[in-house]
């Protein structure tokens, strides 16, 4: 596996989501010093689900961003490109209609869902640049995508002690936890290279969205960004 900030191969990645795919949720509650389920609250609120509402929920995995969409009443697609995730989530929420794909070459049609969203898998695409263009091509005119993200914290002291928690606290509580340490020192280094929450803003704009916002949770360990796609958007 090579290291986050340099070269995602889609093959190791989806290989290394599918051996951590079991303990999953310990992994985000690690990587969010315990703080995942507040933030998915936040998250369902942002989105509002409201029955007949068609969401894609991109790199879903295990589906514990799905489920309050879909106990919201939407129509809820939870996509992944990990075998291993999708399985487990097919085993948790058997009534989620789980859909294997890739974020870069989604397998459904221009202007289709009201809203495209991802929670903490756009870092991990080897082109996220290119995702966010391919939900937008499936995004409806108008509608929004939503991205869940860890961020850089506002506050100077808050990020360096989170930093160095990510960089030397977490390696070695994974090598406790888990046989598979080094999927754990990858989404570290992977949150550390991933851009702020003005970076990925420009880079959501450079993809062709408009009205770009976010809001920051926990200090800004992680940043919701949503962005609309124009009424008047070409569709390819």
């Amino acid at each position: 596996m090579s290291r986050a900030g340099l070269n995602k191969d889609p093959e190791d990645v989806s290989k290394m989501f599918d051996g951590v795919a079991k303990r999953y949720d310990l992994l985000n509650d690690l990587l969010s010093l315990g703080r995942t389920k507040a933030w998915r609250r936040v998250v369902t609120a942002t989105i509002a689900p409201k029955p007949g509402m068609k969401i894609l929920d991109l790199a879903a995995g295990t589906g514990s961003s799905s489920r309050p969409l879909a106990d919201g009443g939407a129509d809820v697609i939870p996509l992944d490109f990990s075998e291993g995730m999708l399985a487990a989530g097919r085993k948790r929420h058997p009534d989620l209609p789980f859909t294997h794909g890739d974020a870069l070459n989604l397998p459904f049609a221009a202007d289709h869902f009201d809203v495209t969203t991802i929670s903490f898998g756009l870092r991990n695409t080897s082109d996220p640049g290119a995702a966010l263009r391919e939900a937008l091509r499936v995004t409806q005119p108008g509608g929004r995508m939503v991205v869940v993200e860890f961020s850089q914290p506002t506050n100077f002291l808050f990020r360096t002690i989170y930093i160095n928690y990510l960089m030397r606290a977490l390696p070695s509580i994974a090598r406790k936890v888990s046989a598979n340490p080094e999927a754990y020192i990858y989404l570290a280094e992977s949150i550390r290279a991933w851009p702020n929450q003005k970076g990925l803003a420009a880079m959501m704009t450079g993809a062709g969205f408009e009205r770009v916002g976010w809001q920051n949770l926990t200090f800004g360990i992680v940043a919701v960004h949503t962005g609309y796609k124009p009424k008047s958007a070409p569709t390819n």
